[in-house]
């Protein structure tokens, strides 16, 4: 598996700080690159993929969902390819955007029982996934989709995020 060079802006001060965020997102999404790669078939390409996250709140997230997916809401996490790519497919050398609303993630790790770090984890694996081509609009694509989401999360030590609920 290739390493990735990954980029963090930091929007908003509630957030830990860009060192933690970086060691999290590094660990986080490396494991998932090294799962896609060796349980997937995932390639990469030979030079160092970047991608960007960007930790933001929630007054941010709805004016980016409002303006590139007509909701005018916040929500957990946004992300935007850099190029079209389907499961599998070679991503260039960009892998794209991830964007993640902390009041939003708070509130749904309150919702959910789980430690903030847990939910953090989650949705940065899911946002990287949709910047692979993955997607849970389909009911096959969703089940799809968890169940990768599932086994990485597995691979970090942690529950199934899922469990007991029907596919998004």
């Amino acid at each position: 598996m290739t390493s990735m060079d990954i980029q963090i802006s930091v929007e908003d001060d509630a957030w830990p700080s860009e060192d933690v965020l970086q060691a999290l997102s590094e660990r986080v999404l490396g494991a998932a690159a090294a799962y896609l790669a060796a349980e997937e078939g995932q390639p990469f390409p030979p030079m160092e993929p970047e991608l960007s996250l960007v930790f933001t709140g929630d007054a941010a997230i709805r004016e980016i969902n409002a303006e590139w997916r007509g909701q005018d809401k916040p929500t957990n996490v946004l992300s935007f390819p850099a190029y079209p790519l389907q499961p599998g497919g070679m991503p260039g050398p960009m892998l794209g955007d991830i964007i993640i609303a902390r009041e939003t993630v708070e509130r749904e790790a309150i919702d959910l029982s789980k430690p903030f770090d847990e939910h953090l984890t989650h949705l940065l694996v899911h946002g990287f996934l949709h910047l692979f081509g993955y997607d849970h609009i389909e009911s096959a694509e969703a089940e799809t989709m968890e169940g990768l989401e599932t086994r990485i999360l597995a691979s970090l030590g942690l529950s199934d995020p899922y469990a007991g609920q029907d596919p998004i």
